[in-house]
């Protein structure tokens, strides 16, 4: 099955123009991330429509939780996600802090799911969704996927895993490619090594330099980064290796990417949970403009950050969580007048969601920042022990 799989997510003749399989957006030699620079990948009929979200790593999904409100637990099970988001409006929430993630990840708040609006639960719902988006695979429906899967050389491997009458129902044919190609993603294990520094540092096999220790510290200080209060960095009670995310959601008011061609419209505006592509929630607005927290392991190797892909470096990305709050002026735009655009890519009536209450966002316009030059570089150096592929001595 895994196996079948592998030929699907190589496969460029399963899209419309040809040209486009899951690894050309999901690199295996970019920690199944964008090969590219450019905020988002090409797609489309003709390989020349633009998407709108940066492209997030396959890599590290194996123990990814349903989406949910709160803990996905069995209590929950029975409770609907409108429900549970009536309940969490008033919730008293902790502050998301290093030293105490455990009080955090009580929170009543949306955590787990897929894409960066946690829309899909199954590898095979995430594998579908860009098969056919008219912007990436553009299939323009199942039977079209069904029949391109009949013509192709591994067919028969179809029959030989799901039967003769495996094509004569194509809803059935693609259902079972999509499984395939979840497999694939569960069973190759460069999908999910737990090779890098850090790994090893862990299990005693290598050592950290003294910048990297510092960054680490840093890493979950609640008074410099506090990074390690959405990124976990300890591992689990079954100890099982952290994956440096909480899977909770966040609203932090990135500016918006003018290099996106969607952002060229002024009412075009991307809400993560809220939509555009995300629909069942829509009408919980104490959710919009909340994206995904992500996992930190291989984020040096990325050439764009963040959801609407506007930062390109990792000293970019440190700015931001440094001078959002004291010093926006570093980070917004001015309008003509002068004054500094803040969550500029937000609407007025969602900008209350933006998370202010957590270190370091808890500062105040003028106050001294977070972190130091030197912080951040020294965080980044940890960060880059996250990279898969070490070696240990």
């Amino acid at each position: 099955m895994a196996q079948l799989g592998k030929l699907l997510f190589y496969d460029t003749s399963l899209s419309f123009s040809g040209g486009l399989s899951c690894a050309s957006c999901h690199s295996p030699d970019h920690a199944y991330g964008p090969a590219t620079d450019k905020p988002v990948v090409m797609g489309g009929p003709d390989l020349k429509s633009e998407g709108v979200r940066a492209v997030p790593s396959l890599m590290y999904l194996e123990r990814q939780p349903n989406f949910s409100i709160g803990v996905d637990n069995e209590e929950n099970e029975t409770v609907n996600l409108a429900q549970l988001a009536a309940l969490g409006r008033d919730a008293a929430r902790a502050q998301k802090t290093a030293t105490d993630t455990a009080a955090s990840g009580a929170n009543l708040v949306p955590q787990g799911g897929l894409f960066w609006d946690g829309r899909a639960d199954t590898l095979q719902q995430q594998a579908l969704a860009p098969l056919t988006s008219p912007i990436e695979m553009a299939a323009t429906d199942v039977a079209q996927i069904a029949d391109k899967l009949r013509r192709e050389p591994y067919a028969p491997r179809f029959t030989q895993l799901f039967g003769p009458a495996v094509f004569d129902d194509p809803q059935q044919a693609v259902a079972e490619a999509l499984f395939a190609i979840g497999r694939y993603e569960i069973e190759e294990p460069s999908f999910h090594p737990y090779t890098s520094k850090f790994d090893y540092w862990l299990e005693g096999r290598a050592r950290l330099s003294e910048q990297e220790l510092r960054g680490y510290g840093l890493f979950n200080d609640p008074k410099k980064a506090n990074c390690g209060g959405c990124h976990l960095d300890k591992p689990t009670a079954d100890n099982l290796p952290p994956l440096f995310t909480d899977h909770q959601y966040e609203a932090l008011g990135l500016p918006r990417n003018k290099a996106l061609a969607a952002n060229s419209d002024p009412a075009y505006v991307d809400l993560g949970i809220c939509g555009p592509y995300r629909i069942d929630m829509s009408d919980q607005t104490q959710y919009c403009a909340m994206f995904a927290t992500p996992t930190l392991r291989n984020v040096a190797t990325r050439q764009v950050f963040m959801h609407n892909g506007v930062y390109r470096t990792l000293d970019q990305v440190m700015d931001f969580y440094d001078f959002r709050d004291t010093d926006p002026a570093k980070i917004y735009p001015r309008a003509a007048d002068g004054t500094i655009l803040k969550y500029d890519d937000i609407p007025l009536k969602y900008r209350a969601n933006v998370d202010v209450a957590d270190p370091p966002f808890d500062r105040k316009l003028g106050d001294q920042p977070a972190m130091t030059a030197q912080d951040e570089q020294d965080i980044i150096a940890f960060l880059k022990t996250l990279t898969d592929g070490y070696r240990p001595q």
